[in-house]
């Protein structure tokens, strides 16, 4: 179990709000598992172990075992990791009841310097979990997808499910959010074709405790910056609006899917409360939670538009269909980024 303070007080919200008794006695795969949100699965589901006795099989998908002991920290001896990846899964012979599958290059540099691996990780990746699954008849299977599959919308009002914009084919940048519209249309078919119990759940961009010093996210550069106590810097006119989710909502919002969620539905995954530019975030950082320590500054270049074609993204994402489920967002914006910051001093 976690010894990070912020963590823990995390999983107890969670473990408080929500039930997920349906994992007793039960066993989980997941992908993905060393990532931001991947690892924190693996560790609420230890925690869940140990406090209240569930009784979950926990089984990771790593690549490297010495990553896995990093991040599972003293919880690894209790995690059954299977050493592979999505595009060669290693043969499991134990019996299989729900798969979480967050595994996929994120890097918006790789989307444009590795487009063929990031359609092919993501693509076949997917089919093969969603076969595996079919073999193992799982109770239910969630695909972690991404508002990144809403492709570039009109703007104008919120934002739901159906609402999907326009995405440029001939775009290498493309490939991240093209294959994610495909993988979601797969699990779509195997829902439809093998009657196979899978949803889809869209995330926002997630934030929180469990954030590694080093990541090159921008939540984490502002946290360093507040941390270090060094200005912001923005390399672009910090335009680009949309919500964010803290980490303990973005578990919750999982297994609620995983657990509550109707088969071939996708649901989407914010906290409409943190509905700011960029460049509204990093003055309230700098202002609030800095005190006034730290400015927010500018150093505007021309940035390529193959690496980031939605400067100007406005993407108001409405949630009423996961809440309609049980579920709702908890953590604000400013709290979020000081839980995040309190987090990073840990393991700084």
């Amino acid at each position: 179990m976690t010894q990070n303070k912020i963590l823990l007080e995390d999983f107890a919200s969670v473990a408080e709000h929500y039930d997920f008794s349906a994992l007793k006695k039960s066993s989980v795969f997941i992908t993905g598992s060393t990532g931001l949100l991947g690892s924190q699965l693996v560790l609420f589901l230890d925690y869940l172990n140990q406090t209240k006795d569930y009784g979950t099989k926990i089984y990771a998908l790593v690549r490297s075992k010495e990553k896995a002991e990093r991040v599972f920290a003293d919880a690894f001896g209790r995690v059954n990791c299977v050493y592979g990846d999505v595009l060669n899964l290693p043969e499991i012979t134990e019996p299989i009841d729900y798969i979480i599958h967050g595994a996929s290059i994120t890097s918006s540099k790789a989307f444009v310097e590795q487009c063929v691996e990031t359609i092919d990780i993501a693509v076949n990746g997917t089919m093969k979990l969603l076969r595996f699954a079919k073999d193992k008849n799982v109770k239910s299977f969630v695909y972690l997808s991404s508002m990144e599959a809403f492709g570039i919308t009109d703007g104008k009002g919120e934002v739901r499910e159906k609402d999907l914009g326009y995405i440029d084919v001939t775009n290498p940048r493309s490939s991240y959010m093209e294959s994610k519209r495909m993988c979601e249309n797969l699990c779509v078919c195997f829902a439809s074709e093998y009657a196979l119990p899978v949803k889809m759940i869209r995330l926002t961009q997630t934030l929180g405790a469990g954030i590694d010093y080093n990541d090159t996210r921008v939540a984490a550069y502002f946290a360093r910056c507040v941390i270090e106590k060094n200005d912001i810097v923005l390399k672009t006119a910090g335009a680009t609006k949309r919500p964010v989710l803290y980490t303990s909502d973005a578990l919750s919002a999982i297994l609620t899917v995983l657990l509550k969620g109707e088969n071939a539905n996708v649901y989407t995954a914010a906290n409409p409360e943190t509905f700011f530019t960029i460049r509204e975030t990093a003055e309230m950082i700098a202002e609030k939670i800095a005190g006034g320590e730290i400015k927010l500054t500018f150093d505007i270049k021309e940035v390529p538009s193959e690496y980031a074609p939605n400067l100007n993204l406005n993407l108001n994402l409405n949630v009423d269909k996961l809440c309609s489920l049980g579920w709702k967002p908890t953590v604000g914006l400013q709290d979020a980024y000081e839980r995040l910051i309190e987090g990073m001093r840990e393991t700084k």
